[in-house]
């Protein structure tokens, strides 16, 4: 009977499978077809894949690579060079020798040209140093973008650590498989190492972008942690707190490169490698990671929070540009600086340049307009911005920590006539920086992309346009590096 009985459920079987489950698999199957052909279409469009691109360098440190100190990391490092060197390098295709490729040796854009490869790690000691400083660099960038500042703090008698974060300053391959924990493990490793080095000193983080990201991870995981050993001061720099989620499905379309055995698909872009100390090409792996660090970050923020012990958060110093397309601009207010218990803090805005503004050439500013309004802070506010609408002088207009009071301080600044915003990656340059600034100190036969305008047909061109029209350069580098080191100086006096 109950073999009758399931004899004669498949007529019904049947009509189910022939009326859902045959629409459902051609759906599945048409849906696959249409996205490999999206894929195809995609990957037609998009430069081709070169050897920095594909080359995976297995001697990067990772989280898990078992180094234990900080000479273990250099050594490390030493070795990835020697492969960088000899799996890429002397690699290169002829077709890809060119003047403006840096992976071409001897080229215009050749790391190696420079009198210091500022793509490693650095460590500048001092005798009896008053204290450390570790800078930690932004995603697909190198130990460069914080020289000027890392120089600065070093003549004021501190012992300065430059960390080349894992996955950067080598190829862009780099970013295609390094995680927050690698990145996260490697400054731990550098703190340790200043710790141990001055002990009972105070040691600094300045971080930008991303590396105010990893600054702000190792300060509030060693508060929740309980260590002894924490940053007296932080210095965050276009600080990455908060980025579009969007980034997060970035790994959703290596998954399907995968799937479709596409390698093309790993790469949210792929761009022609002419900057010495950065990455022009961007893995989309590198986009997941940044997201899961922001939001590392606010769980350590929350955890802190929730165990009462925000009070124990050190000074901050923090700079951000309203014109950000990197990170979210109002992050750093909304979900770090608003939950801080302290009045040690200092929240720096880079306003618009607002003659543009009144000549209806910029989008309107959002996000920051209420900065010096409303109900008082428990930290300071400052924002840089025109004396007028109408003038290019810069003031910078205060709100001090509960205080419903705006001063205005003079710069001696100005805006350059033909400058209508800072950029995220503007901030941590100065005007005369040889390689991003406005020219001035450019070495001789050597690439200036702070003032590069080339011109011609749209589509034409490798370089693109972002990389002319860009704000590379800090007009306003001197007010910020002052307040820095008046900072660091009152944080080293415990004052």
């Amino acid at each position: 009977m109950e073999a009758g009985m399931e004899h004669g459920d498949w007529p019904l079987l049947r009509h189910i499978w022939v009326r859902v489950g045959v629409p459902v698999l051609l759906m599945l199957m048409g849906a696959c077809i249409s996205l490999a052909a999206a894929a195809a279409i995609y990957i037609s469009y998009r430069p081709a894949l070169s050897i920095w691109h594909e080359t995976l360098l297995s001697d990067e440190f990772t989280a898990g690579a078992g180094v234990t100190d900080w000479q273990q990391y250099l050594a490390r490092e030493d070795a990835l060079f020697r492969q960088l060197d000899a799996e890429i390098i002397q690699r290169v295709p002829a077709a890809a020798r060119t003047r403006f490729n840096r992976f071409s040796a001897g080229s215009r854009s050749d790391p190696a040209q420079w009198p210091v490869n500022w793509n490693r790690s650095f460590e500048w000691t001092v005798h009896d140093a008053r204290f450390g400083v570790l800078l930690l660099h932004g995603y697909s960038d190198s130990p460069y973008s914080l020289r000027a500042l890392g120089e600065a703090l070093h003549a004021r008698g501190g012992q300065v650590l430059g960390l080349r974060i894992p996955g950067h300053g080598t190829a862009p391959s780099g970013l295609r498989l390094t995680t927050a924990e690698d990145m996260n493990a490697a400054v731990a490793l550098a703190m340790a190492h200043l710790h141990r080095e001055l002990p009972g000193k105070p040691v600094i983080i300045v971080g930008y972008s991303n590396g105010a990201a990893l600054a702000l991870h190792h300060t509030f995981a060693a508060i929740n942690a309980g260590r002894a050993e924490r940053p007296a001061a932080l210095v965050l720099i276009s600080p990455e707190v908060g980025i579009s989620p969007v980034a997060a499905l970035a790994s959703w379309q290596a998954w399907i490169g995968e799937i479709l055995g596409t390698a093309e698909l790993a790469w949210d872009s792929i761009e022609a490698e002419f900057d010495p100390f950065k990455y022009n090409s961007f893995a989309v792996n590198a986009g997941a990671q940044a997201y899961r660090m922001t939001q590392l970050v606010q769980a350590q923020i929350s955890a802190v929070a929730a165990a009462g012990r925000l009070k124990e958060v050190p000074p901050i110093l923090a700079f951000q540009s309203e014109a950000d397309a990197t990170v979210t601009a109002t992050a750093v207010k909304r979900e770090l600086f608003d939950r801080l218990e302290s009045d040690d803090a200092e929240l720096v805005l880079f306003d618009v340049n607002r003659v543009f503004e009144t000549e209806g050439l910029v989008i309107q500013p959002a996000g920051f307009d209420t900065a010096l309004a409303g109900p008082p802070h428990r930290y300071t506010v400052s924002i840089l911005t025109n004396r007028t609408p109408q003038d290019l002088a810069a003031v910078v207009r205060r709100r001090l920590p509960m205080a419903d009071a705006v001063t205005t301080e003079d710069t001696g600044l100005s805006w350059p006539r033909d400058v209508y915003s800072l950029a995220h990656i503007a901030l941590p340059f100065p005007p005369e920086d040889p390689l991003y600034g406005d020219g001035r100190a450019t070495r001789l036969n050597s690439l200036n992309l702070g003032r590069a305008v080339l011109r011609g047909e749209k589509g034409r061109l490798e370089i693109p346009d972002s990389a002319m029209t860009r704000q590379h350069w800090n007009p306003f580098y001197p007010y910020m590096e002052s307040r820095i080191l008046a900072f660091v100086d009152r944080a080293v006096s415990g004052r």
